[in-house]
């Protein structure tokens, strides 16, 4: 049984003060379930927050890491770091480090071994661009990124690890995937990893969807067979309505 995964992504906003609020105010409203929750703070915020979040059950995580242990890398932050801090994911590829900063596939694989190696879980996000699903390119693109980013990981690896189906052109946007786009993503990465590696390391990992999930819309999401929970942005800014999101589950 793939426990199901609710994790909001902060992207650049909140300061370590408003992470402190929020935290707060989040833990008086969550209620009680049976989905892993995970909040990704800011690099500044990850310290404070790992202190707050420490024995509640919420997980942390971060947004992106280096792949290199240490060295003259300014502005960078290592995957040893992130654990010191209390962080047990990192998401890894997401769509705004591959389309804004440029990050390729290879440099995507190298950050999630990096990862791997001191224990932290990835979230290795993958999704196709507006014009790529126009062209009819949507499996092509995701067989791409998922080639390169696990290329060489043992299946134990791989079943450990989570993958988020985010397609670009529904990021911040206010469009979503329809259910049916949602989940025929979600079955064919599925189907992926059971024909590359094998039926009970397909069955074990967990897939998400990300792109305007919303408290209105996460239900009908998280129902879908292939869809294991949800990747929130903007929508997990507010603690009310990162709440509703996890009460609207129904896990």
């Amino acid at each position: 049984m793939r426990a199901p995964l609710i994790a909001g992504n902060w992207k650049m906003h909140k300061t370590s003060s408003e992470t402190e609020e929020f935290i707060t105010r989040f833990l008086s409203l969550v209620p009680q379930t049976t989905a892993e929750i995970l909040l990704i703070p800011p690099y500044t915020s990850l310290d404070r927050a790992g202190r707050m979040l420490r024995g509640t059950g919420i997980a942390l995580g971060a947004q992106d890491l280096h792949p290199e242990v240490r060295g003259a890398f300014t502005g960078a932050v290592s995957a040893e770091m992130l654990v010191d801090c209390g962080c047990r994911y990192v998401l890894v590829g997401h769509s705004e480090r591959r389309h804004v900063f440029g990050e390729q596939d290879d440099l995507v694989g190298r950050k999630l071994c990096a990862a791997l190696a001191v224990g932290l879980r990835p979230v290795l996000c993958v999704g196709e661009t507006l014009s790529e699903r126009r062209d009819g390119a949507t499996e092509r693109v995701l067989e791409r990124q998922l080639d390169s980013g696990l290329r060489g990981l043992m299946p134990n690896a791989i079943a450990d690890l989570v993958m988020a189906y985010e397609p670009v052109w529904a990021i911040g946007t206010g469009e979503t995937a329809t259910a049916s786009q949602a989940q025929d993503a979600a079955a064919w990465i599925r189907g992926w990893v059971c024909d590359r590696l094998s039926r009970s390391t397909g069955d074990a990992v967990r897939i998400l969807y990300g792109g305007s999930v919303k408290p209105d819309n996460a239900s009908g999401l998280l129902a879908l067979a292939d869809v294991d929970g949800v990747l929130v942005g903007g929508a997990s800014l507010d603690p009310s309505g990162f709440a509703q999101i996890v009460a609207g589950t129904g896990i």
